[in-house]
């Protein structure tokens, strides 16, 4: 088969289809291509007649593609047609004019146009273009804007994703679903994954958040603005929303969860896992601008008494999975807060040293009913990372990190600007 190096989707689209004989006997509807390999290639042919059915042709039966028409092999009566097999998708019907992340550019973009390409002895679709040369194309003034440029010595560009950063699509009406390769995602910053997330439509949201496992989709949407992860959490599968909460820390899935109503909370802390649904059914029956509103439950405790070498232990065996150690909090028996003590004090203690001996006794800490500015106040005062919440008999109930602090008091478009203290 012949077939230029390179074509354009807008360009073969409506393009007389003729049999051997040289009689036109339709036109090109559309071009349906495989999902499978980073470069799809072309599977079929959709072939418009004129007062009849439009027939889907093996692209096969395809001799010669020219700028004057695309030729078959064969009469078309002496062609089966084919039916539309699963993993196959159509481009100008299903990908055109839809949204698409780049994972390599880390953006969302819309498909102006499609590039197919020779590969390997296949025609392929190899590229998504998106810039405005692409939609003048479409519009078939792509040759009067490049005349127009030249005479002013302008160079009109033609911007093109790659279709290995694109990965492929599934055809479901009025959506487009994406399926995208989970360790491309996951190397993305959770802010970049975001802002892609928020950039999408609705619809595809669902489709994207979906598509990621747990743990990625729950570090993205911590970085979403509180309006929209509401929206998208009410949106989502309840199995799905309810697996996300699962791997939020507990104050953000309290706090998210809280933004709902009472029958979507219900419904998700129906489907968590019985420890995390407890934790966050705790945090909710505080106010929401109190330190009990503000606090996470998880924090790196040990009890008095230990050796600093079982301290160590401790920590290797019960909190393996803490992804920040802000302060090692010392509790008795009754899990009431006796003392404190940072990481280094506890590497550089002596293997047997107590930490009872080396440990801060006079701890500053406050109450789940303390209003949120006040922890902040005391958080800046001290100069502390974060602040034990204790109830009235001085047990551990969790603790209100220096980051959650200074969102509860800073206004909201002053928030992003500040970097984390301990950023992923």
């Amino acid at each position: 088969m012949i077939f230029f190096a390179e074509a354009y989707l807008s360009q073969l689209i409506g393009r007389a289809v003729r049999d051997p004989s040289g009689q036109v006997v339709g036109r090109l509807e559309d071009l349906i291509v495989s999902r499978n390999g980073a470069f799809p290639p072309v599977t079929k042919i959709l072939l418009r007649r004129r007062k009849q059915e439009s027939l889907a042709l093996p692209w096969s039966t395809v001799r010669s593609v020219s700028e004057e028409a695309i030729t078959l092999s064969a009469p078309l009566d002496r062609i089966t047609p084919s039916l539309l097999e699963d993993g196959e998708v159509f481009l100008a019907k299903v990908v055109m004019d839809r949204q698409i992340v780049d994972t390599h550019g880390r953006r969302v973009v819309k498909v102006n146009d499609l590039k197919l390409g020779s590969v390997g002895g296949r025609v392929r679709l190899i590229a998504a273009a998106v810039g405005t040369r692409s939609v003048l194309r479409r519009l078939n003034l792509e040759g009067i804007a490049l005349a127009v440029c030249s005479w002013f010595g302008y160079r009109l560009p033609e911007h093109l994703i790659s279709w290995e950063h694109v990965r492929t699509l599934e055809p479901v009406p009025d959506q487009l679903q994406l399926d995208i390769e989970g360790d491309r995602l996951k190397r993305m910053h959770p802010a970049d994954l975001a802002d892609i997330i928020s950039d999408l439509h609705a619809k595809d949201r669902v489709a994207l958040v979906s598509s990621l496992d747990e743990e990625t989709a729950a570090e993205a949407l911590e970085e979403m603005e509180p309006e929209e992860r509401a929206a998208l959490l009410n949106s989502l599968p309840g199995h799905v929303g309810a697996g996300i909460l699962d791997e939020m820390a507990p104050d953000e899935s309290a706090d998210l969860v809280a933004d709902l109503s009472p029958e979507r909370q219900h419904e998700l802390l129906s489907l968590m896992g019985e420890e995390e649904a407890s934790d966050v059914r705790e945090l909710l029956s505080y106010p929401e601008d109190s330190a009990g509103g503000l606090m996470t439950t998880e924090y790196v405790g040990v009890r008095a008494g230990l050796t600093a070498e079982q301290a160590v232990v401790h920590l290797r065996e019960k909190h393996e999975d803490a992804e920040v150690i802000y302060y090692i909090y010392v509790v008795d028996n009754d899990n009431r807060l006796v003392g404190v003590m940072n990481l280094k004090d506890l590497i550089l203690a002596p293997p047997q040293a107590i930490v009872d001996t080396f440990m801060a006794a006079n701890v500053i800490k406050v109450t789940p009913e303390v209003h949120q500015e006040q922890v902040a106040k005391l958080i800046a005062r001290y100069n502390m990372l974060a602040i034990p919440v204790v109830d009235k008999e001085g047990k551990m109930q969790g603790i209100v990190t220096m980051d959650d602090a200074i969102d509860s008091v800073l206004p909201t478009k002053y928030k992003k600007r500040i970097p984390r203290a301990f950023a992923p």
